[in-house]
């Protein structure tokens, strides 16, 4: 896929690289600093948490904490900022929230699943959306469940197979729809491609669909809002857009789906200052700026007199590879319009600067 040229394009800077001596499994800006973390697994299976703080064109380590468990993915979502609390997933099924000044002992405690925790996201936090401040786990023991931290031990829901039904890798959460107290929904997506949209407020399943491929990422375009468009993204290198404003009876979410590479897309991430751009991180070691364009309208009526959604369509910004190694993990700065951090297979991560976001 060709980029369009010229000189108000973005362009995708490299701006610091630094070689980890672990396995990188997650990295996040913490929100309202110039630091980052690096989550993983050492080479004798502990955990991992780096804390680096940007300095000109470098990265120092600030703290180096250990755990007993590899860290797979960590989350500020549910905590204030006064608090910062990261809240991270473990290989052994553990939901653990750190307060990073003190982290000898996790604030809070749960062994939340069976198996693996995949994926986590927090809401209610940050001032990302309105109610409690949550936090969605999906694991490889095939279930979905919320956490409210201010409740001991036990979720406050969990979506789990039902009866007969098979047990399903769940690979990657989002929350979305937390527009006022009530509302709020957790999108899911598994291994064999099912994604399902779990309603909170009725505690049902809204929605769900199959992509044919293992769902690898799933984002809302933003948390706060009514559910306004949702990214997921496979293993074979196509991502889909659903627009989520209409929901036809039978049909569900019109979506619109593109090829992007050959490898698998493991990440998606909207930037946080504007919704209809987003950047997919890929096996081949490669970042892809996208934007998507709404249609004239976005419904429409069928033959029956249903409302029906209408797909837009999203065109390639920029595109570069910085890699051999997929890259796995992606996050922008909640604060710096076009700061993002990544990392990758290699056992590197990297700051970029990505610039003119402004003029598309």
């Amino acid at each position: 896929m060709s980029v369009p040229s010229g000189p108000e394009r973005p362009q995708v800077v490299a701006h610091v690289q630094q070689a980890l001596p672990f396995t990188l499994f997650d990295c996040k800006w913490v929100p309202r600093s110039a630091r980052l973390l690096c989550l993983g697994s050492a080479a004798r299976g502990t955990g991992l948490i780096h804390l680096y703080e940007l300095r000109g064109g470098r990265l120092a380590l600030l703290s180096e904490i250990e755990k007993t468990k590899p860290i797979k993915c960590g989350t500020f979502g549910a905590t204030s900022l006064q608090q910062r609390y990261l809240a991270t997933g473990d290989f052994g099924g553990n939901l653990n929230i750190w307060n990073l000044e003190a982290p000898e002992i996790p604030v809070y405690s749960v062994k939340g699943h069976k198996e693996i925790i995949n994926s986590i996201d927090g809401v209610g936090g940050l001032g990302i959306g309105e109610g409690a401040p949550e936090i969605v786990t999906g694991s490889r023991d095939g279930t979905v469940k919320v956490w409210d931290p201010r409740q001991k031990d036990t979720p406050v829901a969990n979506m789990e197979p039902v009866q007969g039904e098979s047990k399903r890798d769940c690979w990657t959460v989002a929350f979305g729809n937390a527009y006022n107290q009530e509302e709020r929904v957790v999108c899911a997506g598994y291994d064999n491609g099912d994604i399902k949209l779990f309603d909170l407020k009725t505690m049902s399943l809204r929605w769900e669909t199959n992509i044919k491929n293992g769902v690898c990422s799933v984002e809302f375009d933003r948390k706060d809002v009514n559910m306004n468009k949702l990214v997921a993204t496979s293993l074979e290198g196509k991502f889909h857009v659903f627009d989520m404003r209409t929901q036809h009876p039978t049909k569900g979410f019109a979506s619109v789906s593109e090829k992007a590479q050959k490898s698998t897309i493991w990440q998606v991430r909207h930037l946080p200052q504007n919704r209809d751009i987003f950047m997919t991180s890929g096996g081949a070691g490669s970042l892809h700026l996208w934007k998507y364009e709404y249609p004239a309208q976005r419904s429409k009526k069928d033959s029956e007199g249903a409302e029906m959604g209408v797909a837009g369509s999203v065109s390639l910004l920029q595109n570069v590879t910085l890699s051999t190694q997929p890259i796995s993990s992606l996050d922008w700065s909640p604060d710096k319009k076009g700061l993002c951090v990544c990392g990758a297979f290699d056992q590197t991560v990297r700051v970029l600067i990505v610039t003119k976001l402004n003029k598309v």
